[in-house]
């Protein structure tokens, strides 16, 4: 991948993260990396063995934050075997991990081209999750050039990507990048590691989006937007709906 690698914007992340514990308590990142932890169980518990059933990749699917949403469209058009084979080709075939994201996003059917590195992204990473990163469109978006890591990566690192599966590549170093700094350190406490740094990506991008509602929208429907905590949940995908929603 040629350009510059990826550097940490040290101004802009201190700033950042000092707004991300006026609104968080350290005990609360705790949480988040232990729900995080948890989600992660599951989905290996689901995929990690040498027999990937159908049902155990529908179970998974629908743990992801795309698959709650878009589950008839990632399903409901394949049958067992050819879903089976569809997820274990992402995890586990022979080629490079950008060749088989391309391949399964390509294969992705009625899914959006980011809805599927999406979906990828979490199956990859809460299966193995030293190995592989999320993929989010909160994190970037080619389109809108926008997302957590344009504001924490300097610009001199490039995330524009002729593939996904390049894309993949190109927004995985910048994550590891992300990780290894001091200004992430306070986010891996509390034993959350790798989910540290997705609850300082997603901390970072509920600032991001408060500060732009607050700037376009009304005072009454800024009151609405979730507290940080809530905000990140639903980000992350481990937001769990309260009993009188879920009727």
């Amino acid at each position: 991948m040629p350009g510059s690698p990826p550097e940490v914007d040290i101004p802009t992340a201190k700033e950042l993260i000092e707004q991300i514990h006026e609104h968080i308590s350290p005990e609360v990142i705790g949480e988040l990396t232990g729900e995080l932890a948890g989600k992660a169980e599951r989905m290996h518990a689901l995929l990690g063995g040498p027999d990937l059933g159908a049902g155990r990749v529908r179970a998974a699917v629908e743990l992801t934050f795309v698959g709650r949403r878009r589950a008839s469209a990632i399903l409901g058009t394949r049958d067992d075997d050819v879903l089976a084979r569809w997820v274990s080709d992402l995890l586990t075939g022979p080629d490079p991990i950008d060749v088989r994201v391309e391949r399964f996003c390509a294969q992705a059917g009625e899914l959006s081209p980011a809805a599927a590195v999406e979906l990828a992204g979490e199956l990859l990473h809460f299966t193995a999750p030293r190995d592989h990163w999320l993929f989010s469109r909160w994190m970037w978006s080619q389109e809108s050039r926008t997302g957590a890591l344009a504001l924490l990566i300097g610009e001199e690192y490039e995330l524009d990507a002729d593939g996904l599966g390049e894309g993949y590549l190109r927004v995985g170093a910048a994550v590891a990048a992300l990780h290894d700094s001091p200004e992430a350190g306070a986010f891996r406490l509390h034993g959350g590691g790798r989910f540290g740094t997705d609850v300082l990506l997603a901390c970072t991008y509920g600032i991001y989006m408060r500060t732009v509602l607050g700037l376009k929208m009304t005072q009454e429907f800024n009151a609405l937007v979730p507290a940080l905590p809530q905000l990140v949940r639903r980000l992350l995908g481990t937001h769990v709906k309260p009993a009188q929603e879920a009727r």
